[in-house]
């Protein structure tokens, strides 16, 4: 037994070692990024707008999805697996869907539209989902955004009444 003392001293010095060279090696790595080198952080750098001038909106817009959904999803943990894991999904989700919404704004292929719009949809539903099996309640009903405009949909009532044709005023 005492000849396998040290060898567990040094392993555990080795350890140790290769734990601190790691680190430094991520610090260091992380700031050595090639200049253009896309994070979500940094998706709308000035190197990618003035490469991609077209592209200005729809990455600004993009880039504000990401840094939403990654500082709602930076959360205080409840002491409850299932409340933390919704309360990290729900702003994910959150931005899939306001990813998918700037590309129905700024996008051309109607097969990459189409998926936007199903993405809308299904990560709506699973918001939804997840709420309700945690016992949290749903915000107010309202339709799914999956035709994005400049028209304001909300101020053009669909009905002009609810009555039937034939009712009493």
């Amino acid at each position: 037994m005492s000849s396998f003392l040290p060898a567990s001293i040094s392993c555990r010095a080795l350890l140790a070692i290769v734990a601190v060279v790691g680190a430094a090696a991520f610090v260091a790595g992380r700031d050595s990024r090639p200049p253009f080198a896309i994070s979500p952080f940094s998706i709308c750098s000035t190197a990618t707008e003035a490469a991609f001038p077209e592209e200005t909106s729809y990455l600004s817009e993009n880039d504000a999805a990401m840094n939403r959904m990654m500082s709602a999803m930076a959360i205080t943990p409840a002491g409850d697996v299932d409340r933390d894991f919704v309360a990290t999904m729900t702003p994910h989700h959150q931005g899939a869907i306001d990813m998918a919404q700037a590309v129905l704004r700024y996008g051309h292929n109607e097969q990459i539209r189409r998926l936007a719009q199903e993405i809308i949809v299904t990560q709506q539903q699973e918001i939804v989902a997840m709420r309700l099996a945690i016992g949290d309640p749903l915000p107010p009903s309202a339709p799914a955004p999956t035709q994005v405009s400049n028209v304001n949909l909300s101020a053009t009532p669909i009905f002009a009444s609810s009555r039937k044709t034939g009712e009493p005023q």
